[in-house]
């Protein structure tokens, strides 16, 4: 059963990720009217918000866009730096939204940073079991440990994971929904391009979204495991 729910979100997962691709693809080769980069428009969006300790940088991959909170630095992959088209003015704008979050003691965001030592641990956990139950299965299930005992460390690994992404996605939603915001009285875009960038937007959400259901259905297959040994 575990294995069917694997693959069932692994299939939602790259279809989601195929769809975001094309859409960043389609609405790169839209030029904006306004000319501005990914880069200015992101040093525009943090003075505009008397940002003045965040870097803006490039950064190499392909959608490796991300705010940096430990050194303060909205991480831009090149595309987007030097993209002057809608899909650049969404993820450049998008990753300012983190840093306005930041700045403003924005509590969702505070409370995934708390977490965030706690999710890694938990993380690596996890994959001990799994690696301890792929190599020394008959010792775990068969007198190394009760299952339940098992099961219980899973669910608590797991619970923690869930948390953490269901706490990521208003963060998400709301650095997207500042970005739209600003972008729109900015005058960074038009009707057309802020379209298209909220269309951008939504899907790379929705990878989060995918993401949070995936973590929240295992879990939940774990607990009536749980239950059911409990019988």
């Amino acid at each position: 059963m575990l294995i069917i729910i694997g693959i069932v979100f692994m299939i939602i997962s790259f279809a989601v990720s195929t769809r975001l691709k094309n859409k960043f693809k389609k609405y790169s080769q839209t030029s904006l009217k306004s000319n501005l980069s990914g880069a200015e428009i992101a040093q525009l969006m943090l003075r505009d918000n008397n940002i003045h300790d965040v870097r803006v940088v490039s950064t190499p991959g392909r959608l490796s866009d991300h705010y940096n909170p430990a050194d303060r630095t909205v991480n831009l992959s090149e595309e987007v730096y030097h993209g002057r088209n809608a899909a650049a003015a969404a993820v450049a704008s998008h990753e300012c939204g983190h840093a306005v979050q930041h700045a403003t003691a924005y509590s969702f965001l505070e409370f995934r940073s708390a977490m965030v030592p706690v999710q890694n641990v938990s993380a690596k956990i996890l994959n001990f079991v799994v690696m301890l139950s792929i190599f020394g299965g008959a010792f775990l299930f068969s007198g190394g440990f009760p299952t339940n005992t098992v099961l219980l460390i899973i669910i608590a690994c797991y619970g923690v994971l869930t948390l953490f992404s269901f706490v990521t996605l208003p963060v998400e939603f709301d650095a997207s929904k500042r970005a739209l915001a600003w972008i729109e009285q900015r005058n960074i875009v038009d009707p057309q391009e802020h379209g298209m960038a909220k269309d951008a937007l939504k899907w790379a959400a929705m990878t989060y979204v995918v993401a949070a259901l995936g973590s929240l259905v295992t879990l939940l297959y774990f607990i009536s495991m749980f239950l059911g040994n409990r019988d």
